[in-house]
């Protein structure tokens, strides 16, 4: 795996950067740990999407990882990410209606679901995915796949607010016209030069076609802040495209 290129002590120094906003330090780990994502991505490949798709939807849950790593957790940071990366595909491929749940997958999310029930009137509290994992004698990854599978998906056509009353278009629709065309590809060199987070963002915007409270959910940021960052963005690449890349 990529983060075996670094040593424990620098994925944690870089953590801690990327959870202070400091998104040199996001880039560099989403980058070192490129082929974690695809090494995901590739047991989903004979599903009929594009990779790079999958890839940009692992790529979230791989952020979602960086930014919510506890470092007093006794795991690599890797163990950690990957089941968030397998979340965020099976989110994506369910909300397409590309993943039938298996009956082993539902069968095993209504025992854990009484599991989780027990647990809490036993102790009080909820348990964790591994305290679930080992009454079920299951992965934690299985018990979060199986979870993750039959959790009732949320419409990316869902009606939003924009929090300044105004749509933010992006160049529009693009068409076939050749311009369109150029266009199409100097905004993809564009987008390549933005920040990790910024880039997924106008990726998921204008060329997934999410809303922004979709992208909010999918980030585990709130809307505003993807209207801040989409309009930061989208100004870049103005201004790139306005210069050329």
């Amino acid at each position: 795996m990529a983060t075996d290129l670094l040593k424990d002590e620098e994925v944690k120094a870089l953590i801690i950067k990327a959870q202070h906003d400091d998104q040199h330090a996001r880039s560099y780990l989403v980058e070192k740990n490129k082929r974690l994502v695809w090494s995901i991505v590739n047991r989903y490949k004979h599903r009929g999407y594009e990779s790079e798709d999958l890839f940009q939807m692992g790529s979230i849950g791989l952020i979602k990882a960086i930014d919510k790593f506890d470092l007093s957790y006794d795991v690599k940071f890797s163990t950690y990410a990957v089941p968030m990366i397998i979340g965020e595909i099976q989110r994506f491929l369910r909300d397409d209606g590309a993943i039938k749940v298996s009956r082993s997958l539902k069968e095993l999310a209504l025992k854990s679901h009484h599991a989780r029930e027990k647990i809490i009137k036993e102790k009080g509290e909820a348990p964790t995915f591994s305290e679930l994992a080992e009454v079920l004698e299951v992965s934690v990854e299985h018990i979060m796949e199986a979870e993750e599978a039959v959790r009732r998906p949320q419409s990316i056509y869902e009606s939003i607010y924009e929090s300044d009353g105004q749509a933010i278009v992006c160049l529009d629709k693009l068409t076939s016209e050749p311009k369109d065309i150029i266009q199409h590809l100097m905004l993809t060199d564009g987008v390549n030069r933005l920040a990790e987070r910024e880039k997924i963002i106008i990726y998921l915007r204008y060329f997934k076609d999410y809303t922004q409270m979709e992208v909010a959910k999918r980030l585990a940021i709130s809307q505003v802040q993807v209207s801040r960052l989409e309009k930061k963005s989208l100004q870049l690449l103005k201004q790139y495209l306005t210069q050329g890349v």
